[in-house]
């Protein structure tokens, strides 16, 4: 049975009836896709698996209004991205005029791992996938107002017609045409201007060795060489905690202020989150006598040095898969 298996598939007859465990079986198998595309729409990974189970809810009271005019699978995308709308409208602040999103989250590769290979094979498909899951294309996404956000993923990262995206929001074609013109044009106001630099996470042997220079620098506290790794207009933050600082000389003053500088009894482990290089730290607790989970940096790389640090809590550790803790001789 393919993935975009109809509903008559199942045997669902004129009255919209459809063996429940078969019908949440055909909707499983699009939960990592629609988890990510909600992900994409509200920047949080909690709330996207909020908004993935009120999707399956609506989906099966709604099960009789699937008429097969198209597949399973956009019309679950259908109910998921007004079911993101819906959410949007009640308990989403703006973000803040610095830039900051606060409620951002990171996704861990190794469930963007589990998406469908769809168009693998095609390069412009891969870039495409990679660079808007990237932190900062999410955090000038949660700028857009919700409708123009939806279109702009919807069209742009989904590929879906204009026509199809105009019958979602009950609205025109010309009207998401509109809405799309004025959603990139938000976008290029708050994507980095060397977005077209972006290494991102290919994972080159010589962002390889930018990262593997941080880490050591991070884990000895040597402001000294980290700030020779880091480009002049460096940006760095810590959702949800408020500030954003930006450039060179702001971020290594509040390393410097925020007491960073002769920490000591740190350990790190690598990852990788939304595609991006990423270090998660542990710092030694004698009481406990291991290394304790201390927070996570992710990197954006562009022109051979860090362009952002976006750094999580600790509470982001088990989502990622990393070790409740390490031992005492730094060791997993």
């Amino acid at each position: 049975m393919s993935a975009d298996t109809r509903l008559e598939e199942l045997g669902v007859n004129g009255l919209g009836e459809v063996d429940e465990p078969a019908f949440s079986g055909l909707a499983e198998r699009h939960r990592r896709e629609l988890h990510v595309h909600c992900y994409r729409m509200l920047g949080s990974f909690e709330d996207a698996e909020d908004t993935v189970q009120e999707t399956f809810l609506r989906a099966w009271r709604r099960r009789e209004t699937f008429a097969g005019r198209s597949t399973f699978r956009a019309w679950l995308y259908r109910i998921a991205t007004n079911a993101c709308l819906d959410l949007l409208a009640k308990v989403r602040p703006e973000p803040a005029t610095g830039g900051e999103v606060r409620w951002l989250q990171p996704y861990p590769d190794r469930l963007l791992d589990e998406l469908p290979a769809g168009d693998a094979d095609e390069p412009e498909a891969v870039a495409v996938a990679r660079e808007t899951i990237e932190l900062a294309y999410l955090v000038a996404v949660q700028h857009l107002a919700p409708r123009p956000r939806a279109v702009l993923i919807l069209r742009d990262v989904l590929g879906w017609p204009a026509k199809d995206v105009a019958e979602l929001l009950g609205d025109s074609v010309n009207s998401v045409n509109s809405a799309l013109q004025r959603a990139r044009a938000g976008m290029r106001e708050h994507l980095p201007a060397q977005r077209q630099d972006w290494t991102g996470g290919e994972g080159d042997a010589g962002t390889r060795e930018l990262v593997r220079r941080y880490t050591e620098a991070s884990v000895a506290t040597d402001i000294d060489v980290l700030t020779t790794l880091v480009r002049d207009d460096v940006r760095t933050s810590m959702p949800p905690t408020p500030g954003l600082y930006v450039g060179r000389d702001m971020v290594v003053n509040y390393w410097i202020e925020s007491g960073f500088e002769g920490m000591t009894g740190l350990r790190a482990v690598p990852t990788a989150v939304n595609r991006q290089p990423a270090i998660g730290y542990y710092h030694w607790r004698k009481r406990e006598g291991a290394y304790l989970p201390l927070t996570i940096d992710v990197l954006r790389v562009s022109g051979g040095k860090i362009a952002e640090i976006t750094t999580f809590h600790s509470d982001q550790f088990p989502r990622l898969g990393l070790p409740e803790q390490l031992p005492a001789d730094g060791t997993e």
